[in-house]
């Protein structure tokens, strides 16, 4: 629980001054428990014993006085805690949305389901129990402090008597919060293994029934069900030692006074004294005891085991991880050739990509789906992979993209290692647009302006008029135009993907069947036009068309990726003859251009 510590040490310490502000009207909060056992005490003994009714009544109107000072400052109470509580949760949502597009983004990482509920249930209880845990902790401190310094004006030696079982009940609570945080951790982890156990069973109930394991299902259910029985009562029990505390603390104090009462009378002290004592004790002391013992045993176990669930599953970002990373971006010179088997880039510039001994398999057991690979691809180059569907076209543009790790080798991208960076680096070095183009909802300029916002109109419009967008663009009613991505096509949504693509900063372009399903007249304006862009391109080709465009073509050969133009590879691979005989097959006649059916 370090952690939980240092978090909500943190936080405190961020808000010095609202703080400042809710002791001080904590103070002003606390003048009733100050003075009640006071002003009882000569209420009673300087007016009704004394046979003065209307002095017992002024001082009575007194302590309605100080009530009312109390009742106004416990409304500035709630309005101070509020700035503190609010930016601690605005600060844990923060660091939930970070540590979820952080988890989602890196290499081999995937979007995290259960970052919805940390971001909304797990985030807005430690908002609330925080809350809680502050309005009683401070609540006890005042009003407990004050009513011992009311009962220490009042008589030392009845302030000594109740203090002692107070710290008593206190020290007893205190000792069982570590058992206490333990066992409620244990009934959440509880919970949560039912439900999943739960989850499963009725998932898969069918193919259960199917195999006929009812039984063994029903019994693993059943033993998550029994554990998590045994930690609630477990949980129960320990609510026993609140009661004790509360027994100690709260109500030991009343037994000594009353029992302790004809002796102190019998040695001077008044009768409005102990009166005043019952009172500091039962208006007092008791029920601060009682909500901070409720309040610390039942929010604050909550808090704890929510709070240290939130840390553990979104670690913040280190700053030194970061550190001494640069964006790499693409130089100028002579783009040499693209080949597979260990070429480099010609005269030494440094080349968009570097793939070195790359293996990558979907499982422990099965069979690579690249064994061993190398590939160069110089700056400035337009690389087309082709090759039958399941050769790893677009696990290879996965693989370049950083978004899954490789099992041994490495990826450079304009000599940065992808497994090094941060996501936010390796955006600046890279993008990749996927077969399913991802289109949000909002104003047409702004989805094609997301992965460059500085882009200003004239950049914008150049290149929609450069990817052949110009009648897409008007038929959705220019670039202020909402959005609604459920009404486009498979193809406009591409559209709209590849010109966003276009205008992002990143040096290399990676097409993964990106114009799948545009018509081949708009798919040629759109490679020819990435083409032109500045920096190099990678083509997952669609069609032949895409292949005889690229300046280079990669061809999964069997085990043997081969990399050289279209006509080398017409000599050289009979895999690509039989694709391009194939593609040539499924083209409508010759005079047309080319395309899939």
């Amino acid at each position: 629980m370090t952690g939980v510590r240092r978090t909500t040490w943190d936080a405190l310490r961020a808000c010095r001054r609202p703080l400042g502000r809710l002791a001080a009207w904590s103070v002003a909060e606390s003048l009733p428990a100050l003075l009640s056992g006071l002003i009882v005490a000569r209420a009673v003994d300087r007016g009704f014993l004394a046979g003065e009714f209307g002095t017992g009544l002024a001082w009575l109107a007194g302590l309605a006085v100080a009530v009312l000072v109390g009742a106004v400052a416990t409304g500035r109470v709630y309005r101070s805690l509020g700035a503190v509580v609010e930016p601690y949760r605005d600060e844990l949502a923060a660091r939930v949305v970070d540590g979820a597009l952080r988890e989602a983004t890196r290499a081999g990482g995937r979007p995290d389901s259960a970052a919805v509920a940390r971001l909304t249930q797990q985030v807005e209880v430690v908002r609330d129990t925080f809350g809680g845990l502050l309005l009683v902790v401070r609540g006890f401190l005042f009003t407990a402090g004050a009513a011992l310094l009311g009962l220490l004006a009042l008589s030392p030696p009845l302030a000594a008597a109740v203090a002692a079982p107070l710290v008593l009940g206190l020290t007893v609570f205190a000792a069982a919060l570590p058992s206490m945080v333990a066992h409620q951790r244990a009934q959440v982890a509880a919970g949560e293994e039912l439900g999943r156990s739960a989850a499963a069973a009725l998932t898969g109930h069918r193919d259960v029934t199917a195999c006929g394991g009812q039984e063994r299902v029903v019994a693993a259910v059943d033993r998550r069900v029994v554990a998590q029985a045994d930690a609630e009562r477990t949980l129960a029990r320990m609510a026993a030692l609140r009661s004790l505390s509360l027994g100690l603390g709260g109500w030991l104090p009343v037994v000594v006074l009353l029992l302790a009462a004809p002796w102190l009378v019998g040695r001077g002290l008044s009768t409005g004294a102990v009166l005043g004592a019952l009172v500091y004790v039962t208006t007092g002391l008791q029920p601060a005891l009682h909500a901070l013992v409720q309040g610390v045993g039942g929010g604050g176990l909550r808090y704890a085991v929510t709070l240290d669930r939130i840390l553990r599953s979104c670690p913040p970002t280190d700053p030194s991880a970061a550190a001494g990373r640069t964006a790499a971006t693409s130089g100028g010179g002579t783009a040499g050739s693209a080949t597979a088997g260990g070429a480099t880039a010609d005269g030494g510039v440094v080349p968009a990509v570097r793939v070195r001994g790359l293996t990558f398999r979907y499982g422990p057991h099965a069979r690579p789906v690249l064994a061993d690979f190398t590939l160069t691809v110089a700056d400035g180059e337009h690389l087309a992979v082709v090759g039958p569907s399941g050769a790893g076209k677009s696990t290879l543009a996965a693989l370049i993209a950083g978004l899954v790790p490789p099992d041994s080798g490495s990826v450079h991208l304009a000599d940065t290692p992808v497994a090094a960076v941060a996501p936010e680096t390796l955006a600046r070095l890279r993008v990749l647009v996927p077969q399913e183009a991802y289109v949000r909802s909002g104003t047409l300029a702004d989805n094609l302006r997301y992965l460059r916002p500085d882009a200003d109109q004239a950049t914008v419009a150049a290149a929609v008029d450069a990817l052949g967008a110009g009648p897409l663009v008007e038929r959705l009613g220019g670039l202020a135009a909402e959005v609604e991505p459920g009404r486009l096509s498979a193809g406009e949504r591409q559209l709209i993907a590849a010109v966003r693509a276009y205008l992002a900063p990143a040096p290399l372009v990676i097409l993964d069947e990106a114009t799948c399903h545009l018509d081949p007249t708009l798919e040629a304006t759109v490679e020819e036009a990435f083409a032109r862009r500045p920096g190099s391109l990678v083509v997952i080709a669609h069609r032949i068309s895409s292949a005889i465009r690229a300046r280079r073509v990669l061809v999964f050969d069997d085990d043997r990726p081969l990399a050289g133009s279209h006509e080398e590879l017409l000599r050289r691979s009979p895999t690509y003859r039989e694709l391009v005989g194939h593609w040539q097959e499924l083209t409508i006649p010759a005079h047309r251009p080319l395309t899939r059916t």
